[in-house]
């Protein structure tokens, strides 16, 4: 398993649908701000629109977009031309999946519309350190017959609605959501912190050394050892790709490796600290305090279902 791979896996990210928007007309729907551990996904399905940000930045839509907001900020979809009359809205909600949609001329905007729910906490693992949208064209980056493939299952699955249409589109939805991160990763786009860690492909090893071994005595020598790099270098570089030290960055990804244990409730805190690294339960819990802001104990008692 990679490290971005066992990442998403501690932030517990899934997608979720909510509704197929086809718009034709004049139109324009604001978005309200999403809640903790959300971040809002639209996929241009067809078609062409409009997005609105906060500070009247905007954003030209395009067939094969997809436009993640991984703080949920605030938007607006509307069309092209700046609407002058909205054309009413109608629900159909006759199917398993709620489609909105407006009457009017013109080319219609074919969207999904989703959510990429997530825990709060090891969440910003993945998505502190990302703009306010990331925005990733299937057609420049994997090419048009990719973005006819992938759009064609998209439209087959929402359109027929078969049994188990909407398990395929959220287990889809969560690969797109890997290639917007890859677009980010890969096109320095970012600015220091853990994604531009896993982007790098020799910090990227210890990254994964860490992650798979978090007991092990890891130091900056051992670590890089893994990148194939002097202990000089590794740590340079180590600190202008993160912002932070590599025992800072261990500490962290010991913190949520031990908070997913925790959720879980198989294991006691003592057990939990040594498979961390930690053979003191006491100095354990006060760097799960510091990082993750709860006592182990507190944790595992809010994370319960």
């Amino acid at each position: 398993m990679d490290a971005l791979t066992r990442i998403l896996e501690l932030a517990r990210v899934r997608g979720a649908l909510d509704l197929r928007c086809q718009l034709a007309g004049g139109f324009s729907l604001d978005h309200e701000d999403a809640g903790p551990g959300e971040a809002p996904f639209h996929l241009v399905l067809a078609g062409e629109g409009v997005m609105e940000l906060p500070g009247r930045r905007t954003l030209a839509l395009r067939a094969g977009d997809l436009v993640v907001l991984p703080h949920g900020t605030s938007h607006r979809i509307r069309d092209t031309h700046g609407v002058k009359q909205e054309a009413p809205v109608s629900l159909d909600t006759s199917g398993p999946l709620t489609i909105k949609r407006t009457a009017g001329e013109g080319q219609v905007l074919d969207l999904l519309c989703g959510r990429f729910v997530h825990a709060p906490d090891a969440g910003q693992l993945l998505f502190a350190s990302l703009p306010d949208v990331v925005q990733a064209s299937l057609a420049d980056r994997h090419g048009l017959p990719t973005l006819e493939a992938i759009v064609s299952v998209f439209r087959d699955e929402v359109g027929t609605l078969a049994p188990g249409a909407l398990a395929v589109v959220t287990a889809l939805s969560q690969a797109l959501l890997v290639f917007a991160l890859r677009a980010q990763m890969e096109g320095n786009l970012m600015p220091p912190s853990l994604l531009t860690l896993l982007a790098d492909p020799r910090l990227g090893r210890a990254m994964l050394a860490m992650l798979r071994e978090p007991a092990k005595e890891w130091t900056v020598e051992s670590l890089a050892a893994q990148s194939a790099m002097s202990r000089a270098t590794f740590a340079r570089h180590f600190e202008a790709k993160g912002k932070q030290s590599p025992h800072e960055v261990l500490t962290l990804l010991r913190m949520h490796l031990a908070a997913e244990l925790l959720r879980r409730g198989e294991l006691t805190a003592a057990a939990v600290a040594e498979r961390v690294g930690y053979r003191s339960e006491s100095a354990f819990g006060k760097t799960f305090l510091r990082v993750m802001g709860a006592t182990p104990a507190r944790f595992r008692r809010d994370s319960a279902p």
